[in-house]
């Protein structure tokens, strides 16, 4: 066989070897995606089992975040094509059952609050992008109608609450679609009990407010990193049934996020990493509902001024937090009365008693 020869077989086995691996890994993206997408006949429970795979928790998922003009009031990331980016906002279960969530990853801003019991419960708020489903889905609470005043008409995805907040939710600026008004939209998963096993297609919910707000300055600034601060590797926020623990990845450029000692997943693909995370002081009292077991639901005032740690770049900024009125945007700056910025990405704000 002549030098030509073997040069031009080699090729050809060397482009084999490679369509091959392209096929299997398209193979195994397909089997990936299916247990994401809610038209599937797998559910998002089938993946809660899972470890998200490496690739998605490699520093290339994450990339060192870049400041973006004309990008999302949200996030200060492009936020990509040309429609205009509605606004979801969704209620997540939190308590260990209902771990680990769907489509947290893809939300731009991440409320961790207080509820009943001292535990926590999550409002994701959806813009830049939405995933095929998430969830579970939980009850509302009287503090959210406050807190999604700053978002104009946002879409409002809960399941459920206290009658009293109920009536006032028909009378807050926001579209609901819990299940009484998209039941459609919403989806059982198999492999957990209810009611932590209660999951919506996002796509289907804001095709029910089609005049739902659009992303808009709630004051938030995105830039580079401030002078000051003080080097963190870990932080924790602890309510007295809940823990959240923020751990600096300097190979991702993120803080790695634990919950009541456990480090946060995902159902489809990476577990969520945020940016930026705020850990917000306000004062949170008893209200005067009570949750189905009798327990006072407390109230988040999150009108008002206070205090609060910024965390981002592995670093710790002491600032302060306003809101004039409801209608407004909360505004955060350093001690010295300069605008805080914000690494470009999703936030975590974490509210967390005075």
């Amino acid at each position: 066989m002549n030098r030509t020869l073997r040069i031009v077989i080699a090729a050809a086995v060397g482009i084999l070897v490679v369509t091959g691996g392209i096929v299997a890994a398209l193979g195994a993206g397909r089997d990936h995606f299916r247990t994401a997408d809610p038209t599937a006949t797998a559910t998002p429970s089938h993946a809660a089992s899972r470890t998200p795979t490496p690739r998605a928790s490699s520093p290339t998922a994450t990339p060192k975040p870049s400041v973006t003009r004309g990008g999302s009031p949200f996030t200060g990331l492009p936020m990509g094509g040309s429609a205009p980016k509605r606004v979801l906002a969704v209620k997540i279960d939190n308590v260990p059952a209902a771990r680990p969530a769907t489509g947290l990853s893809r939300a731009d801003i991440v409320y961790v609050e207080p509820v009943e019991g001292g535990l926590a419960r999550i409002l994701a708020v959806f813009s830049s992008r939405v995933p095929a489903a998430l969830g579970p889905v939980r009850s509302a609470r009287e503090s959210d109608i406050e807190l999604l005043r700053q978002y104009g008409r946002p879409a409002f995805a809960y399941s459920g609450a206290n009658s009293t907040v109920l009536s006032r939710l028909a009378k807050a600026p926001a579209y609901d679609v819990s299940p009484a008004h998209a039941g459609s939209a919403y989806f059982r998963g198999s492999s957990r009990p209810a009611p932590h096993n209660l999951y919506a297609r996002p796509g289907q919910l804001l095709a029910r407010a089609p005049k739902a707000s659009t992303a808009r300055d709630i004051g938030f600034r995105f830039g580079g990193r401030p002078a000051g601060g003080r080097a963190v590797a870990t932080h924790r926020v602890s309510y007295p049934s809940f823990r959240a623990d923020f751990r600096w990845s300097a190979k991702q450029h993120r803080w790695r996020v634990s919950m009541d000692g456990t480090p946060l997943r995902a159902t489809d693909g990476a577990p969520p990493t945020p940016a930026t995370v705020v850990v917000q002081y306000a004062n949170v009292r008893r209200s005067a509902l009570k949750d189905s077991a009798g327990n006072y639901s407390p109230y988040t005032e999150t009108v008002g001024s206070g205090r609060a740690l910024v965390l981002r770049d592995g670093r710790a900024y002491d600032a302060r937090w306003s809101r004039p009125r409801a209608a407004a945007g909360t505004r955060f700056t350093t001690n010295s009365g300069r605008p805080m910025t914000f690494a470009p990405g999703q936030t975590w704000v974490v509210f967390a008693p005075r």
